[in-house]
Parts: structure tokens; sequence; C-alpha cells
């Protein structure tokens, strides 16, 4: 299900006024740095990709960044109403985390059929918990319809300046490290709308990863704002029917590309992910990396946004996929000529040299102590 925050396409809003900048990404880095302490980065070597862990985050996703600079923005604000949100899964979590911690009362409407971990996920911190519909569209409406009614703040999962901001604060983590591009998940557009904003400043390519059928933001990047729903996906963190409006005209203007994966890139992806790296990730935090074999880099970074995967979706997965054996690290010697430890011929400068059969094992033995792997980060 998606969680995601959404308007009708019919009453597209206008957001030409709502204006996010790097000063918003900064001002949220100072307010969450007392809560959030900096996620890891981890070198993939397998790969060759550096991956920000976030499934390592408070509840599991980059989403609380997003739900607790709204609250204390709020707050600086002097606004004090009750929050509410509709979501399926990581931004309600998110949202109950943040407002436990500010002692915020939030309302989380979720559909009937979210995960039963989730839902627990989310009373577990005090917030309270309504099932309505059996979609998250409908769950979405009548979280709107509480918020008029009772005057409570609604909190979108992505298409909110404070949110953005918030999830930005993850590319500030990132910069330090100097990559030359950085892979991002898209469901509604919040993740990366946040990071290009902080990175393409210093020049980092900043690059949205997409499923096939699960693509909404490609499309209204395009022009095409027409509702369509969703295939069915293991990313179900992004499986959004229609994009956010401020995110959307953001990721316009900074992303450099947006690339589509298969699933069952992504299925293997996930798996390979949890064997060759022991990281657990959701569908949704596997899909950046998943995506960064179809883009060029020397110095690449990808956002593992998530690990809040049910465990019996992760056990039949790593039932059914078989992922193919990682290709073997090259190695060279000193010279730039291919190592003789992989097996393969010396150059034809060897060949040819007029070397006794003694001096020649004594010629192998030096090279081999110049062996070194290639460097890949």
């Amino acid at each position: 299900m998606p969680d995601a925050g959404r308007a009708p396409a019919s009453t597209e809003p206008d957001v030409g006024d709502v204006v996010v900048t790097v000063a918003d990404v900064l001002a949220a880095q100072a307010r969450l740095r007392r809560y959030l302490p900096p996620t890891p980065l981890h070198h993939a070597e397998r790969f060759g990709v550096m991956l920000k862990l976030e499934n390592l985050q408070r509840t599991g996703s980059y989403k609380v960044r997003g739900a607790l600079n709204a609250l204390l923005a709020a707050r600086e604000r002097g606004d004090h109403r009750p929050v509410i949100a509709a979501s399926a899964g990581n931004h309600a979590q998110g949202l109950a985390w943040a407002a436990y911690r500010l002692g915020v009362q939030a309302i989380t409407v979720m559909p009937h059929g979210a995960p039963a971990t989730k839902i627990a996920g989310v009373a577990h911190w005090g917030a309270t918990v309504r099932q309505h519909g059996n979609s998250y569209d409908e769950a979405f409406a009548f979280a709107k319809e509480l918020a008029e009614q009772n005057g409570y703040r609604f909190l979108s999962a992505f298409d909110e300046p404070d949110v953005i901001a918030g999830q930005g604060t993850v590319g500030i983590e990132i910069a330090p490290h100097a990559p030359d591009v950085v892979i991002v998940p898209i469901g509604g557009g919040g993740l990366a709308s946040g990071v290009a904003l902080a990175l393409k400043s210093q020049g980092v390519r900043v690059v949205g990863a997409q499923v096939e059928g699960v693509d909404s933001m490609i499309r209204a990047m395009k022009g095409d704002v027409s509702p369509i729903d969703p295939v069915a996906s293991l990313a179900d963190g992004v499986r959004v029917k229609v994009p956010g409006f401020i995110t959307r005209r953001l990721c316009t203007q900074l992303l450099d590309d947006v690339v589509t994966v298969r699933e069952a890139e992504l299925r293997e992806t996930l798996v390979r992910l949890a064997l060759e790296e022991n990281l657990i990730a959701e569908g949704a935090g596997a899909l950046a990396l998943a995506a960064g074999r179809r883009v060029a880099g020397k110095r690449k970074c990808a956002v593992v946004s998530g690990g809040n995967i049910d465990a019996m979706v992760l056990a039949q997965l790593l039932s059914d996929v078989r992922p193919r054996a990682p290709r073997k690290p090259r190695r060279r010697n000193m010279d730039g000529e291919p190592s003789l430890a992989t097996g393969r011929a010396p150059g034809r400068a060897a060949a040819k040299s007029p070397i006794k059969n003694g001096a020649r094992r004594i010629a192998v033995a030096a090279l081999e102590t110049e062996v070194h792997e290639e460097p890949i980060w």
C-alpha cells in the first residue's frame, strides 16, 4: 500500500508560491541533530556502491526525519494542534515516534489490511490508530475529513515543505563523503526532492529510481498526471497513484535523471543485500541499489530508505530467489597487467621473454607479492 499523501488529480492545488530551499534543509538539520544521530554509510564492496543505511534509522525508515521536523517547526510557529496523517506504514510509525518524543497528540488513519506489525508499531508509541476503508485512498479521504471537522493539522507524507526539508537531511549527511552521484527511490518524491536540494549546489548528480508499473513520478514529470493504479510490487512503500505537487516541481527542476528497474531486478537485489551484505531492507529500500547498475559513476551512493519488511515476505524471497553469483573482482599488478593470480596468462612481453624456467618461477613469485586489488570506491 502506498505510504503517501495526495490530492485528487481533478482538484490539483496551486503550489506556485510554495518554496523549499537549501536554507530550510539546513534549518531542519539543526532541529533534528538533538534527536536523530546520523545513520552510517556502508561500502557494499560487491556492488561497488556506498549505501546510506536509513534502514537503521529510528522506526526503520527515513520517514521519521520529515515527521519530526514538521512537528518541531510547528512548535516554533506556535502551532500546537493535534496532527493527523493517513498511512499504511512508515510515515505513521515515524509520526507516532516523533509525537511521543515531543508530547504531541497524533492520529493515524490506516486502511483495513495494513500490516499488523506496523499497526502495533504505531500504537506502541502512543498514537491513536483509526482504521478506515479497504484502501489507502479511502483512509486518506477520511483523514482529511477528520482534520477539517476537528481542526487537526493534516501532515502529508511528502507533499509538505517541512517534510521535504526533513528528508533532505539525508543528503547533508552524505555530502562529506563526496560522491559524484546519489541514487534515491521515488514514491511521492519527498526524499528525492530533499536530497536534491541538499546536494545539487555541490555539483552532485541526483538520480531517482522507480519500478516498472509504479512510475507515477516519471509520468508526471512528462506531463501525464492521470491517476493510474500502480501494479503490485515488492516496493509497496513507493506505490503512489499521484505524486506530490510540490515534489513534482522540485524533481523536474533538480533531478538529473529517473531510471526504471524491473521487478525481478528488485527482488534479486533485496536478496543479495541480505545474503552478501547482511543488511535487511524492504522492497522500496532496495530500489536505489537495484537502479545502481544503470547509473554511471565512480563514487556512487544509494539510499537504503527503509528496512520494515514483513518476515514472511522476506522468508519467501530467500526461498524463491536464487541470485546470480557476483562477478569476481578484477586484480591488477603494479604495471597495470592482469595478475597471474587470476589464472590468466601474463602479457605478451612476458610470454616472449627468454627467461629460463627457474628464473621464471622467481619472477612470478616476485610479481605476486606486488598484486593489489583495484580500488572500487
